[in-house]
């Protein structure tokens, strides 16, 4: 059995790792620098910052038995997978019409494409057909991956995906980029919200 410690030695342009080893059998320690840029650095915390946040998407909220009283084409994996590659299309801008991270997303535009690259599944492309798409979804059984759809009438005007603690995922307007916003907040608390799992 190896036992490891790791001490974090930085430096102006760069970190090291140096892991300790110790071979249970002996007292030998082995030594092994292990470089990283700094680049790589922040791309492995930002990395496992959004696993520590996910981390707790894919279970039932307290009080709940889970989610099968919804039924769903999507796997929990699935789900999950729909949630992280929304997470990561954050910062694309925005623009009427688009559908891919190259051209940009507009709201259903974004909507589609997640689904469709993680899922195979193709939701309608309007958010005004999207209120029929899935299964309707209580309020208090939401999942990570679910269709959230914003309206203050009676047609739906913009959709996101929900991916958990109150939060969502979404193509937000002109000049702006796909980001991630709370239900909870003073403006999307006043619109009507409809949640749908496909």
């Amino acid at each position: 059995m190896i036992h490891a410690d790791i001490i974090a030695v930085a430096e102006p342009s760069r970190l090291y790792l140096k892991p300790k080893r110790r071979d249970a059998a002996s007292t030998h320690t082995m030594k092994r620098d292990v470089h990283f840029s700094l680049g790589t650095w922040s791309t492995l915390c930002s990395g496992l910052m959004l696993v520590l946040m996910l981390g707790g998407c894919g279970t039932a909220p307290k009080g709940h038995s889970g989610y099968s009283a919804v039924p769903s084409r999507l796997s929990a994996e699935q789900a999950n997978d729909v949630t992280i590659y929304a997470v990561s299309l954050v910062g694309t801008p925005y623009r009427y019409g688009g559908n891919t991270p190259e051209s940009g997303f507009d709201c259903s535009g974004l909507v589609g494409h997640i689904y469709k690259t993680r899922t195979n599944i193709v939701p309608p492309r309007t958010t005004s057909q999207l209120q029929d798409w899935g299964q309707t979804v209580p309020g208090d059984q939401i999942r990570s991956g679910d269709l959230v759809l914003f309206s203050l009438g009676a047609v739906p005007n913009h959709a996101g995906i929900y991916v958990g603690s109150s939060r969502f995922v979404h193509a937000p307007s002109t000049g702006g980029e796909v980001r991630i916003d709370d239900l909870k907040s003073k403006y999307w608390s006043r619109q009507r919200v409809a949640f749908r799992r496909p």
